[in-house]
């Protein structure tokens, strides 16, 4: 369950985190007409990214409890 938990933590971040610190989503959102929704994603990304450190933060955790 811990290298589960802590594969979705870090796939999970590194996503968000391209998608944060990069145009790919603001350009991607712009190629299928959705550009108006990219002053929305600060307020959906920042949080997603910091509950998926979170995640990463607890499976490591975890496993260094069971070790």
């Amino acid at each position: 369950m811990s290298d589960r938990l802590l594969k979705t933590g870090i796939i999970g971040s590194a996503i968000l985190a391209i998608c944060c610190f990069t145009p790919v989503l603001v350009i991607g959102l712009g190629a299928i007409g959705l550009a108006g929704l990219a002053g929305y994603l600060d307020a959906v990304l920042l949080p997603a990214l910091m509950v998926f450190l979170v995640i990463t933060g607890v499976a490591l955790w975890r496993r260094r409890q069971v070790s």
